[in-house]
Order: structure tokens, then sequence, then C-alpha cells
């Protein structure tokens, strides 16, 4: 098996929630713009987007926001975390990432990796009982299958489903933008997230 560590960004083929005054569909591809370029800088890891339940269009879409020879490709909306994943190619281990952390620190994800040394999945929890990233371990265990693990699934879920002690590896938690009261989370004095940065500034 080779040593390829892949990052997957996984985005919704459509926007949703949006702070006020702001075009969701804008607002979804700024989020995902922007925790594109963290992962895409981050060292020794291949990236990759996947689009959750979206169609030639909206594949063409993201793309646009990366890199020329980034693969992007769709995936079922109902288990887009593990088919992004089988998706990705050989690989030792993949991170998938949800596309609303755009502040989300490259330190993070490298914990992951490396607690999928020992664990069959390793998880980045957000503040409000969600999941920011998941990293599995390739070949992927029957249990983490049958979990199918989407970034919405609980925490105390995965715990409850694992075979053995530290077959789930839990990093440091994180916040995901999915209400107004998480754009406070955002920090003005940090660089980076510069699309989210522009939509929050123009109504």
């Amino acid at each position: 098996m080779t040593d390829r560590r892949v990052v997957v960004l996984v985005v919704p083929a459509v926007g949703s929630w949006a702070p006020p005054g702001r075009d969701p569909e804008a607002w979804r591809l700024a989020l995902a713009e922007d925790t594109y370029e963290v992962l895409s800088a981050l060292d020794r890891v291949d990236v990759a987007v996947a689009v959750a339940g979206g169609d030639d269009a909206a594949v063409a879409e993201v793309a646009a926001l990366t890199w020329p020879a980034t693969p992007v490709y769709a995936v079922d909306a109902a288990r887009p975390v593990l088919d992004a994943v089988a998706l990705a190619g050989p690989a030792a281990a993949v991170v998938a990432v949800s596309h609303d952390v755009p502040d989300l620190p490259g330190l993070l994800i490298g914990k992951l990796f490396r607690a999928l040394s020992t664990a069959d999945i390793a998880v980045t929890p957000a503040e409000d009982g969600t999941l920011a990233a998941i990293g599995v371990n390739v070949p992927t265990a029957d249990w983490v299958t049958t979990a199918a693990p989407t970034f919405d699934t609980p925490l105390s879920e995965l715990e409850s489903l694992k075979p053995r002690r530290h077959a789930v590896a839990i990093g440091p938690g994180w916040h995901r933008l999915r209400s107004a009261a998480d754009i406070a989370r955002l920090d003005p004095g940090l660089e980076g997230w510069d699309a989210t940065r522009s939509i929050l500034r123009h109504s």
C-alpha cells in the first residue's frame, strides 16, 4: 500500500445558509475557495475536491476555484465522506474536510494524519456538535463503512460503534460557519479567508 496521503474538500452542490443579505451560492463558493486555499498550502499531501450531489455543472463551478491539476469529482450526497475517500485513489489515509472551515489551521489536518497511524478514523469535532474533518485509514475498516459517517454524525455515535478503545481518535476542535453566531469566531487579524472576508464586507 502506498503511503500517499490525500485531503479531500467536500463541498455541497448548492448553497443553503448564508449571513443576512448575502447570496447563499456566493457564500458557499467563498467558503469552499478559502478552505481549499488552506488545504492546498499543506505540505506532503495531495488535495482533491468532492462535490456532494453535484452534476457536471456543479463540478465545473467548483473546479473553477481550484488549481488546474486538482481532481474535482461528484460524490453521493448521502455518503459524501466515504465516497470522497473511495474516489481519492490509492492512498494510505484520506482526510475529508467540510467546506465551511475557511480559517481552519492546517496543523489540525496534520494531527489527524498522525492519529491515523493507529486509529481507524480520526475526527476534528466542531463546536456545534458536528464534525469539521474526518480522517479515514485505507482500506476503510468494516465498521466505518457500516457507520458511513458524515460531517453531521455525532461523535457519540462513532464512539458507540467503535470496536476497540483506540479505533476513534479525537483531534483538537474547531468551528464551522453554519449560523450568524459563528461569524464572530472569525479573527479579522489573521491572514487568509479572503473570499469569505470579501462577502462579509459587501452586502
